[in-house]
């Protein structure tokens, strides 16, 4: 006797309302079904579809046979010295990837992934170094947000964790819907910040259709080394992307921040701030610098944190708003550049 085939179920977390609808037409639940599903799954954050009880019984069963919600809880969880949280998510094909809570100020934070490894391959950047697995579909991204232990204290959610979020550009607008539709989770586009390398398709979407906040990741001022810290540059150049936000009026007052982290006598001179100030006139924006935190087989170096004021008192004098971001997680192997959705132990001192 051979056993029988266990088809999987299609989860109901990550649709969209017009998704739903279909899924409504599919099991022969009326039109508004679509609307109340979306209430149970995103409001009321339910188990199961049995819980769904303003659905008929008989629906329900039909559901029942086809979908799941789709809640899927964190695989383990590392807690940093300094309260950061990173947690470790199954996806699939049994790959994981990894999201971080950051506690701070009134402010409660996740970083979430985007993708199961990364194709950008920038030379500071423990995701890159793994290769790219897959893109992560709309439910695996939701999920890392509504299975969160401490889901309910978020204040913000920042797509900077594994991945480059405008290479899984489809998935990632249906996140957004979901995040800020009021039939959705119903967030301000305010609370939402989504980073990129420089990817133009996706950018250029993200600047016509999202209110959400930008991260430019950029580095450097200078081509040539910015490439040699970024493969990216060779094919979607910076003067291009700054170029292309240049084109969009912000008068909606969404943020737009670079990202630049520090290396020690790389791209940290006065001369540095100096033409980046230059590359960014026009912009309103911030830069926000990062210390760079070290990898396996990398010699990259941080920079002291008072060549990180230098180099932040240098932009400010040109007019350019800059802070230094707290370094958080390093300690579990969870601050910027070192998720890798493998469970590695934090190094010992």
């Amino acid at each position: 006797m051979t056993a029988e085939r266990i088809i999987p179920k299609t989860p109901l977390l990550g649709m969209t309302l017009d998704e739903l609808k279909e899924v409504a037409a599919q099991t022969g639940l009326p039109a508004y079904a679509a609307k109340q599903m979306a209430d149970w799954i995103y409001r009321k954050r339910v188990a199961s579809i049995g819980e769904m009880t303003n659905i008929a019984a008989s629906g329900r069963a039909r559901l029942e046979a086809l979908y799941e919600t789709g809640v899927c809880p964190p695989e383990s969880r590392m807690q940093s010295a300094d309260g950061a949280v990173k947690y470790l998510f199954s996806v699939a094909s049994g790959r994981t990837v990894e999201a971080v809570y950051i506690p701070a100020d009134g402010r409660a934070t996740l970083c979430v992934s985007s993708q199961v490894g990364c194709k950008m391959n920038c030379l500071f950047c423990m995701t890159g170094k793994q290769g790219f697995a897959g893109n992560l579909t709309a439910h695996e991204m939701i999920n890392q947000i509504h299975s969160l232990p401490e889901s309910a204290q978020l204040t913000n959610v920042v797509f900077m964790g594994m991945g480059e979020p405008f290479d899984n550009t489809d998935a990632l607008f249906r996140t957004l819907e979901i995040l800020t539709a009021s039939c959705g989770y119903g967030w301000s586009p305010k609370r939402i910040t989504v980073s990129t390398a420089g990817v133009p398709g996706g950018l250029q979407r993200f600047l016509e259709e999202s209110a959400c906040h930008l991260a430019v990741s950029l580095h450097s001022p200078y081509p040539e080394e910015r490439l040699s810290l970024m493969p990216v540059e060779k094919a979607f150049p910076a003067s291009r992307i700054i170029q292309l936000i240049k084109q969009y009026d912000f008068a909606h007052q969404r943020r737009v921040s670079f990202e630049y982290i520090l290396f020690e006598g790389k791209n940290d001179s006065i001369a540095h701030a100096e033409a980046l100030a230059r590359l960014l006139q026009g912009i309103p924006c911030r830069v926000n610098l990062i210390r760079f935190h070290a990898i396996p087989g990398i010699a990259l170096k941080s920079s002291s944190l008072r060549q990180m004021e230098r180099f932040r008192d240098a932009l400010n004098l040109k007019g350019l708003l800059c802070t230094i971001r707290a370094s958080r997680g390093e300690d579990i192997m969870a601050a910027c550049g070192m998720l890798s959705g493998k469970q590695i132990p934090p190094a010992r001192e």
